[in-house]
């Protein structure tokens, strides 16, 4: 992989990272779901993540999305937001946070046209939906499978949708190669197999705790 020297003139990158979380200004029906998911320990993404994937929805004018982690909602929220005529398809292996989520979809007057909540294990979920279905796929649940969720991805994917997936940086740990714990290397490994992966063209971004989105080809 090519390196390039940032340029010395970059002064402060928290800085940078902190503007970039704030500038985005949430709905309040998600904002009340991120509070609720505050309150009960579910972590959900931030809202610079959750603005790139309404846009990433909007501009493939995404018709049918999957989505593995529903927690409280926050992220289904902001996928459904792109379009009125979205389907989600939204994965978790909690119950009880599909019921929270439930709340905000009622919140935010979510017709249950629109959704299918499915309550299991990612993977095997995954391998039971159709292949070249979906236009886009959000992965941020089960990490210790998550090298098998990219493959029943890129088969449930049409050609030029998307793969988007959270925590790629993992808490920051992932640049610091004398990090090696077990969850650190899972998305390290990620990295490598979709950055040399020849059914998709990837990118990696540093917005929340880093998202990759890689193209199917």
């Amino acid at each position: 992989m090519r390196r390039y020297a940032l340029n010395t003139i970059m002064v402060d990158k928290i800085t940078s990272w902190k503007y970039t979380e704030d500038f985005t200004s949430e709905p309040e029906v998600i904002r009340r779901a991120r509070l609720r998911a505050d309150e009960l320990g579910i972590e959900a993404i931030t809202p610079s993540v959750g603005i790139q994937l309404s846009i990433l929805a909007r501009s493939l004018s995404a018709k049918a999305i999957v989505e593995v982690g529903t927690g409280a909602g926050v992220s289904s929220l902001w996928l459904l937001s792109a379009s009125e005529s979205s389907v989600l398809a939204s994965i978790e292996t909690e119950s009880e946070h599909q019921n929270i989520a439930k709340l905000a979809f009622e919140q935010a007057v979510i017709p249950n046209s629109r959704l299918r909540l499915i309550n299991g294990r990612s993977v095997e979920v995954l391998t039971n939906l159709a292949d070249a279905s979906y236009d886009l796929v959000f992965l941020d649940g089960d990490k210790e499978t998550l090298l098998e969720q990219v493959v029943q991805s890129h088969r449930l994917l049409r050609t030029g949708g998307v793969l988007a997936i959270a925590h790629a940086l993992w808490r920051d740990r992932v640049p610091d190669n004398q990090l090696v714990d077990e969850s650190t290397e899972i998305y390290r490994e990620l990295l490598e197999t979709l950055g040399t992966h020849e059914g998709f063209t990837t990118s990696l971004l540093p917005i929340g705790d880093g998202l990759l989105i890689a193209s199917k080809l």
